[in-house]
């Protein structure tokens, strides 16, 4: 046997050994989720090796006759799920449909307001200094909302003032990107839409974490309270291939169509747009109860880890909203430890910087807390009787060493939730053909 071979047949098998893993484990990664077979098998198809560079109908490429039809039906699918004038599927990532969104709307050394990362912020609307998309591939100034870390949500008289004085100032913001990594609660797109307009701002809103819930009914409708566009994945709490979206009003769409090509993507992966046709015909089907199951489960989640003891953020609000539950974990050392911690337990999380982290000399290798997502979960069919569960394994597993416990005690609540629900026929969650 060749070494090519060998190396081939070895990749293969890594691929059914993390198939595996994952039908063992609990995958509480936030910005995760599992598609449906449907999804995966076009993502497979022939799609995914052709090309279709611009707008369908547009095309730079042949051979589009039938990806223009699939692209048209999923733009039409994209503007009814989030009642939008305008959408594009073309994004390959939501940092992408951000960096479009910067594109369009601001050049280079304009300012940017955003979530500050240990605040809940996400790197496309980092700083330069930080390799964040703004800063270091579009030039822009980032400043930041005051936020309330009692609250873990916007403060918006004291940002209110801070624009009013960036604006006196003459560093006039071009955009306040609402949303980001670590969302917890509705923010206050509304009650900022007014002092936008005042000092000449674009409210746009990254939804890329809350796009299901958003599209579900469960949780804000930004598009409804004031922002002018709005980004998102297409695999977080909406449950479909990896990329993105940008939803807007009509007035951007030739700005956000230059900007995704030839601006800043050639070729879409066409496989994906499919793929993205597919989970918003589900999500139009089924978004509705599943996004209420997320942020039960999220909530059952959250009290239940807070009953035994554990430090769960934003008590003063319920914890939380949408489907993310955020840990301190600075008991049990730091957020590194506790992520390698429970990984070798099949607890799959990740570490998170929180509010005050770095005033307290943390980085992001070693910051005070963890994010837990419950949208795989959800959608393995789990309800609030299973997130006590979850809770109780989760309470164990960082107050004990004992893995092996704890990884038969997952595999036993894993028996019953190895399909994908809140799709149109059954398939298993994680398979490789």
């Amino acid at each position: 046997m060749t070494g090519a071979r060998k190396d081939y047949q070895k990749i293969v098998g890594l691929v059914r050994q993390h198939e595996k893993w994952f039908s063992e484990s609990l995958p509480l990664v936030a910005s995760e989720n599992v598609a449906s077979q449907g999804v995966r098998e076009v993502l497979s198809s022939d799609l995914g090796q052709r090309y279709a560079e611009g707008w369908p109908g547009e095309r730079v490429y042949a051979g589009c006759r039938y990806i223009d039809q699939i692209e048209l039906t999923a733009i039409d699918m994209a503007k009814r799920l989030f009642k939008a004038e305008f959408a594009d599927v073309r994004p390959v990532s939501g940092a992408c449909a951000n960096l479009a969104i910067y594109s369009a709307l601001t050049n280079p050394g304009d300012t940017m307001i955003a979530l500050s990362i240990p605040n809940g912020g996400h790197i496309s609307a980092g700083k330069k200094e930080f390799s964040g998309t703004a800063g270091l591939v579009h030039g822009l100034q980032i400043d930041y909302f005051s936020f309330d870390k009692e609250k873990m949500n916007i403060d918006v008289d004291e940002t209110k003032k801070k624009l009013r004085a960036l604006k006196s100032g003459g560093k006039s913001p071009k955009i306040l990107m609402f949303g980001g990594s670590l969302i917890l609660f509705p923010q206050p797109v509304e009650e900022l839409t007014a002092v936008a307009k005042e000092i000449g701002a674009i409210p746009c809103y990254d939804a890329a974490h809350v796009a299901g819930l958003i599209a579900g009914g469960q949780f804000q409708d930004p598009l409804r309270e004031g922002a002018h566009l709005m980004s998102f994945s297409t695999h977080k709490t909406l449950f479909g291939p990896q990329g993105g979206t940008i939803v807007a009003k009509e007035e951007y769409a030739d700005g956000i169509k230059k900007a995704v090509f030839p601006g800043t993507s050639s070729n879409h992966h066409l496989h994906s747009v499919a793929g993205k046709a597919l989970t918003f015909a589900e999500f139009l089907e089924y978004g509705k109860p599943y996004a209420r199951s997320v942020v039960a489960n999220a909530y059952a989640l959250a009290e239940g880890l807070a009953e035994l003891g554990e430090k769960v953020l934003g008590e003063e609000m319920g914890y939380t909203k949408s489907h993310q539950v955020a840990l301190d974990v600075t008991g049990y050392g730091d957020g590194g430890v506790v992520e390698k911690k429970l990984e070798e337990m099949n607890i799959i999380a990740n570490r998170q910087l929180l509010p005050g982290d770095l005033q307290a000399g943390r980085h992001y290798t070693n910051p005070g807390g963890v994010r837990l997502g419950v949208s795989e979960l959800t959608r393995l069919g789990m309800n609030k009787s299973d997130m006590r569960e979850v809770a109780q394994i989760l309470h164990q597993a960082l107050t004990t060493d004992d893995a092996a416990k704890t990884r038969k005690r997952i595999s036993t609540l894993r028996k019953n939730h190895q399909s994908v629900k809140y799709s149109f026929r059954r398939s298993d969650a994680y398979f490789y053909h």
